[in-house]
């Protein structure tokens, strides 16, 4: 009977480490500058986003989507005057708060947002407060 406990325990401690092995996998820092180096992979399409997205007219506004912890685009690029949106596709809470104190969100459940609209020219580092991780940037040019 002892085998069977320490087995069902092992196996217990071992799901254990996976799930939290999983939930900080790609990252090495867990806030804007804090001198490790963010998940190193580019996706593709966060340059198309990007792109698409310094396009739009200020007054349509642009969308960055919360979804699978992370901010899509990371780092976008809008005129002076331009609405940013941040809808969480997400199943968990998250928050958009800027570095510099310039704007925070509510807590965010899922398809909740949060508007902010970027007057001044300069770039807007900012993160999740739930998940230091997730972290964007806004550029205002």
């Amino acid at each position: 009977m002892k085998p069977i406990r320490l087995a069902i325990l092992f196996v217990a401690a071992l799901a254990a480490k996976a799930v939290i092995l999983t939930s900080c996998a790609d990252y090495t820092s867990p806030r804007p500058g804090g001198g490790g180096a963010q998940n190193p992979v580019e996706k593709p399409d966060d340059r198309v986003h990007a792109a698409a997205a310094s396009d739009t007219a200020k007054s349509d506004g642009v969308q960055v989507r919360i979804d699978n912890f992370t901010f899509t685009p990371q780092t976008l690029t809008v005129a002076p005057g331009t609405k940013v949106t941040w809808i969480n596709h997400d199943d968990v809470p998250h928050t958009v708060k800027s570095t510099e104190k310039k704007f925070l969100s509510k807590t965010l459940d899922t398809d909740d947002t949060f508007s902010f609209t970027f007057t001044d020219a300069g770039t807007y580092e900012y993160f999740c407060t739930v998940h230091n991780h997730m972290t964007g940037k806004i550029i205002v040019k």
